[in-house]
């Protein structure tokens, strides 16, 4: 590579993001790289897409997978490679892609020749790598991100407890290629990659470069049930259950009322959504997908 863009926060992770865009611009050396510092997340994009339209090789994400996710609006579908070097709390898409979590040797692999997988584009353009939420989870990060304390995993865990309290399932329709699924659920999660929410595996069959997207859906159960349940997702053991259902499709669409969705730990906004598979649509530096 010849010239490459960093995206940083530096402010993030109280100063590591700043601290690992020194690791890689170390790594780096000989490389043209530039800096780009947003004072906010449009003005990062803005930056970031001017990057990739003026022709940069490499578009590198320092941060979490917020910070991804915002690289991945610029490079998706383009010929620009994207990189990541992970200071998050989740990291996610790194975890997914095969990269090491410490810095220096997610920094080194940014040398490597760029491997190609899928992405996902929803209807209106937005892009997104990892896993969509629609119903509780979607509800649990509405409340988390309206609650101050604590911070960091126990926020999440505490959003859970509150948000069972008053949950209802909803009435799902699954549209999977042109297959029509009506059922009702606690929530309906669809996968590109096997994780969110930091390692919580909820399509754990879910593969990056296969063309598909794993739809888990969790059925009605019990307060109680579903408080047994939750553990298991962080190994995905919960797909054994027999109120959960595993589909696969290339494009799927969601409909459900008063329901939101998220992907990658992003708000999406309200239901009905349509998301497609784009095969090899990202180009990632470094990645090895699968280990």
């Amino acid at each position: 590579m010849r010239r490459v863009a960093l995206v940083v926060n530096p402010r993030a992770g109280r100063g590591r993001a700043a601290a690992a865009a020194d690791t890689a611009r170390h790594a780096l050396a000989g490389t043209d790289v530039r800096t780009l510092v947003g004072r906010d997340g449009a003005e990062a994009l803005a930056l970031c897409r001017s990057a990739v339209a003026d022709g940069v090789d490499a578009l590198v994400a320092v941060g979490g997978d917020g910070m991804a996710h915002l690289a991945l609006q610029a490079v998706a579908g383009t010929g620009t490679a994207l990189g990541i070097v992970p200071t998050g709390t989740g990291n996610d898409l790194a975890r997914a892609l095969g990269l090491p979590p410490d810095v220096p040797a997610a920094a080194a692999r940014l040398r490597d020749e760029p491997v190609a997988v899928d992405a996902v584009r929803n209807g209106d353009g937005t892009w997104w790598a990892c896993v969509l939420g629609a119903g509780f989870d979607a509800a649990v990060n509405d409340r988390a991100n309206r609650m101050s304390w604590p911070r960091g995993r126990r926020r999440y865990d505490l959003a859970v407890v509150a948000e069972l309290r008053s949950y209802r399932p909803l009435p799902f329709v699954l549209d999977l290629d042109g297959r029509t699924v009506t059922t009702q659920a606690m929530l309906v999660a669809v996968g590109n990659a096997p994780s969110y929410g930091g390692g919580m595996r909820v399509c754990p069959g879910a593969v990056l470069d296969d063309g598909l997207l794993d739809v888990v859906v969790i059925g009605p159960m019990s307060r109680t049930m579903f408080l047994r349940l939750f553990p298991r997702v962080f190994s995905g053991r919960h797909v054994e259950h027999p109120a959960v259902q595993v589909h696969r499709a290339a494009r799927v669409t969601l409909s459900a009322p008063s329901a939101n969705a998220y992907a990658d730990g992003e708000p999406l906004g309200p239901l009905p959504l349509t998301a497609t598979v784009a095969p090899g649509a990202l180009r990632v530096v470094g990645a090895r997908p699968g280990t």
